[in-house]
C-alpha cells in the first residue's frame, strides 16, 4: 500500500516512520557505511527529517515499511543547498516550486527485481505528488551509475554538474522536470505506475 506522510507528527504515523527509519539505518549505515546520525542505535534520522519533509512510503502485507523516499522543499534547508553545493557549478536550483528527492530506501531483503518494481512505484508516486502540488522540478544527488538510469527514464531530465569521486563511489546531481506529460513519458520506458495513496496530513 502507498502512504504519503505530509506531517510526521500526525496521529498514528510514528510506527510506520520508525519502521522506515530502521530500514534506513540497516541500508545506509550498516550496509553502505554512511557517516550519518543514528538515534537510539536503531533509527537513521538527519537534520532534514523535520516537519517540512514529506515521506512517500510503500508497506508490505504486514503493514511495515517496504520502500520509501523523502521529499524536501528547497525554500527550506535541504541537502543539496547545505552539503552538496559543490556538485552544482552553475548554482543549486531552489524555489517554491522546486523540491528535492532524497533517501531512496530499497531494502536488500527484497531482491533485485522487487527493488526495481518498488523504485518505479516510488518514482511514479513522486511524479503524481508533484503534479498535485504544483511542483515544477525535483533535484537530487545519487550515485553516478543510478544517475545515468534516472536521466534516461523518459522525463525531461539533465545533470547539474559532473560526477564527483567520493569514498563510496562517484556521485552527481540532477534535475527532473514535472509536466502534465511526464507520466506518459515515463510510461514509454515502463517506469510509471498509477496508484491511489493513503494520505496522512
Amino acid at each position: 500500500m502507498l502512504h504519503i506522510i505530509d506531517n510526521h507528527l500526525a496521529a498514528g504515523c510514528q510506527p510506520l516512520l520508525n519502521s522506515m527509519f530502521t530500514d534506513r539505518k540497516r541500508l545506509f549505515v550498516d550496509l553502505f557505511g554512511w557517516d550519518v546520525p543514528v538515534v537510539e542505535g536503531r533509527y537513521e534520522l538527519d537534520q532534514f527529517d523535520t516537519q517540512g519533509a514529506v515521506y512517500i512510503i510503500f508497506t508490505g502485507e504486514d503493514g511495515q515499511h517496504a520502500a520509501s523516499l523523502r521529499l524536501l522543499p528547497t525554500n527550506r534547508p535541504h541537502m543539496m543547498g547545505t552539503i552538496f553545493q559543490h556538485l552544482c557549478p552553475a548554482g543549486v536550483p531552489a524555489g517554491d516550486r522546486i523540491w528535492e528527492s532524497t533517501r531512496l530506501c530499497l531494502p536488500q531483503r527484497h531482491g533485485a527485481e522487487r527493488r526495481r518494481e518498488l523504485r518505479n512505484r516510488l518514482i511514479s508516486a513522486m511524479v503524481d505528488f508533484g503534479l498535485a502540488r504544483g511542483i515544477d522540478c525535483y533535484t537530487g544527488v545519487i550515485p553516478e551509475a543510478f544517475r545515468k538510469e534516472v536521466l534516461a527514464m523518459g522525463w525531461r531530465a539533465e545533470p547539474l554538474g559532473p560526477a564527483v569521486p567520493t569514498p563510496g563511489g562517484a556521485v552527481g546531481a540532477f534535475i527532473v522536470h514535472i509536466d502534465k506529460d511526464t507520466p506518459s513519458r515515463l510510461a514509454w520506458t515502463g517506469t510509471y505506475v498509477s496508484e491511489k495513496p493513503e494520505v496522512a496530513a
